[in-house]
């Protein structure tokens, strides 16, 4: 299945919607996905992650083995793509405290990214962390109103759309 998301353009997702759908349709091919997210080819990790962030959008509950690596990997990533599907996914994952102020720190990191799509994707993973922690959700709002004044265009647009979402922040 990882053969299916090699070769082609870094631009592009290949065929990362395809594979997402056969995941979709066969879940006990999730690992072998998720597995991609290790890979030495760098195109396979990208398009891993986007495969991964689009069927869990539909099945989360999927991640629930993997909390402890994906959390780790979003330490330690330095790949934008791999970053920003991560940022996506963090919040699906079923945390425990520590591992939910462990996301929100490197959350709060990605927000120093020099990628705009990663600043962006970790606003909105803050935004959906905070929709079911109301502890940090004072804190997560000061956060998206500085990004309306001070972030990247991305980010103001995002940061307004979360703002004026009443299940956001």
């Amino acid at each position: 299945m990882l053969a299916l998301l090699k070769g082609g353009d870094r631009r592009t997702i290949g065929r990362s919607d395809q594979v997402a759908e056969i995941v979709c349709n066969e879940p006990k091919l999730f690992p072998k996905l998720i597995a991609g997210f290790w890979s030495e080819d760098t195109l396979v990790r990208t398009r891993a992650a986007d495969a991964s962030e689009k069927v869990t959008r539909r099945n989360p509950e999927l991640l629930r083995p993997y909390k402890k690596e994906l959390l780790g990997l979003m330490a330690e990533t330095k790949q934008q793509e791999v970053r920003w599907h991560l940022a996506a996914m963090v919040a699906r994952l079923p945390l425990t405290g520590k591992e939910r102020q462990v996301a929100i720190s490197l959350l709060s990191r990605y927000l120093e990214d020099r990628s705009s799509i990663v600043k962006t994707f970790a606003l909105q993973g803050l935004a959906d962390l905070a929709q079911n922690d109301p502890r940090i959700r004072t804190h997560v709002t000061e956060i998206v109103r500085e990004s309306v004044r001070n972030g990247t265009a991305a980010m103001k647009a995002r940061s307004r759309k979360v703002l004026c979402t009443p299940e956001q922040v």
